[in-house]
């Protein structure tokens, strides 16, 4: 049954009729359905079927000891049939992304971990396994306030709790390919991952991160209070860079096509489309992003009306007081249609001749951590001031309606709702939200963290309490953190 499952061709849920969300195959009969969806774990307490057959990565779990189980046969007999599917297939691995692993169903190229001589004697002499568990505290750690350094703090709590990113430098997966070491961000990161899943409980001290930052972005040099938002685009940008050695980061300058680990999380691709209002014909351009900063109401900005939710109803999970902003209304006017005036005409390519035109963004791709920016402060020759509108955002978002194949689905900036509900691949969980109290003279940047599925955790620097979901929720929320679902594993 193993090497049919290899086989098939296009293997769905027998339940639920989906493709993705971690498809097992049973190894008693045949049977493909959901892990996520737990439509396999069904099929097994049923009909007594414990073995099931990871599709992505041949992995096979044991629902009796509801763990993956190692067997050296059954590995061998998964890499041969890997292997075969890739020749079948005729992909060079180098260029398949995961996503056409998932739909083709022939599993994705990856190398297996195999310990070394050393690791194998460092096992054999430190027995003793940290067990998580739901309770565990792993993974929680303070950090000291070296002086107005609240704002690198609480970016540095979001990122060492970023799934993806906790998995890659725990896996010690960076090669540094810098000249010197010392001076890498990507080495520095590794070792606060280290430090915080040390299992340690004092504050760590972020000095050497801290000379970094100046010494890489010297723009946020000095003791003087910084904004976290341009903290974290300015440590993605450095971190970019030293992924690829610093050089060859700066002469390449471009996210969008570089496969480092910060990209490969971070950057999404915006969509741009300007249409003609006389012949109605489009250009479109596609730009990399690491963070969308969308507008809030009470900015000197005219702010689109908000959807239709006073009457209580739920979007995307959001629940519409009277009155109340939600991220969604936030992501609507963000994708909505503008008319660029008579002011800003633009010479159409079909017209020949400068024209008045719309413009409309919207997701080409998105991606694995969305990162969204409320703009807070705002700065103009006349104004300096902290806009404390609140704006409500939920624990799961789906981005499917903001996405430029959903574009034809909108009629004058309204979306209507899609009937495909099982596109999983556009759905987020909120894991980290940053706070800003105070005024835009003199304030204070905290965080909230997700440790697990459901805990949370506030980090005021070297503090960290327990917080309930409802604190969370209920929060200001200056820069909110999502993170892809389908590619979380607990």
């Amino acid at each position: 049954v193993s090497v049919s499952a290899f086989q098939a061709k296009s293997c769905i849920c027998h339940m639920c009729g989906a493709h993705l969300n971690r498809l097992h195959s049973c190894l008693y009969c045949v049977f493909f359905g959901c892990f996520t969806k737990k439509h396999i774990h069904e099929h097994a307490k049923t009909k007594r079927h414990n073995l099931a057959i990871d599709l992505l990565y041949g992995g096979i779990y044991c629902f009796m000891c509801q763990d993956y189980i190692y067997d050296k046969d059954m590995e061998q007999i998964a890499k041969e049939e890997q292997r075969k599917a890739w020749k079948l297939q005729a992909f060079t691995p180098t260029v398949v992304s995961h996503y056409q692993c998932t739909m083709t169903g022939i599993g994705e190229k990856y190398s297996t971990w195999e310990p070394t001589k050393r690791e194998l004697e460092l096992l054999r002499h430190n027995p003793k396994r940290r067990k998580i568990t739901t309770n565990c505290t792993i993974g929680l750690r303070g950090l000291i306030n070296l002086g107005n350094t609240c704002f690198m703090n609480c970016i540095v709590q979001a990122l060492t709790h970023t799934p993806l990113l906790r998995d890659f430098f725990l896996s010690d997966r960076h090669k540094c390919e810098m000249q010197s070491p010392s001076s890498c961000l990507v080495c520095e990161m590794s070792t606060l991952f280290q430090e915080f899943y040390s299992g340690h409980r004092s504050p760590h001290i972020p000095y050497r991160l801290l000379h970094l930052v100046w010494t890489h972005a010297r723009h946020l040099a000095g003791y003087e209070q910084q904004d976290a938002h341009e903290f974290l685009i300015a440590a993605l940008d450095v971190l970019h860079r030293h992924c690829k050695g610093d050089d060859n980061g700066k002469k390449a300058n471009n996210p969008n096509h570089c496969n480092c680990i910060i990209d490969q999380i971070f950057t999404g691709g915006l969509q741009s489309d300007v249409t003609c209002q006389v012949c109605h014909g489009v250009s479109t351009t596609i730009d990399p992003f690491w963070d969308i900063s969308l507008d809030l109401p009470g900015s000197s900005t005219p702010f689109w009306p908000l959807s239709p939710g006073s009457d209580g109803s739920v979007v995307n999970g959001e629940s519409h007081v009277s009155g109340t902003t939600t991220l969604t209304d936030c992501l609507r006017r963000f994708t909505r249609p503008e008319h660029l005036g008579s002011s800003a005409k633009i010479k159409c390519s079909g017209c020949h001749s400068y024209q008045e035109s719309t413009k409309q963004l919207t997701m080409k791709k998105l991606p694995i951590v969305a990162c969204f920016h409320l703009k807070r402060f705002e700065h103009s020759a006349k104004l300096r001031r902290k806009i404390t509108t609140y704006v409500s955002f939920p624990l799961e978002l789906d981005m499917t309606p903001f996405m430029a194949s959903s574009k034809e689905s909108r009629m004058n900036g309204q979306y209507q709702q899609p009937t495909d509900s099982l596109n999983n691949d556009n759905k987020y969980s909120l894991f980290a939200v940053v706070n800003h109290q105070g005024t835009l003279e003199s304030g204070h940047y905290t965080s909230f963290i997700r440790q697990h599925k459901d805990q949370w955790f506030k980090c005021d620097d070297a503090i960290i309490t327990k917080a309930s979901i409802k604190d969370v929720l209920d929060s200001e929320g200056y820069l909110l953190f999502y993170h892809k679902q389908f590619l979380e594993y607990e």
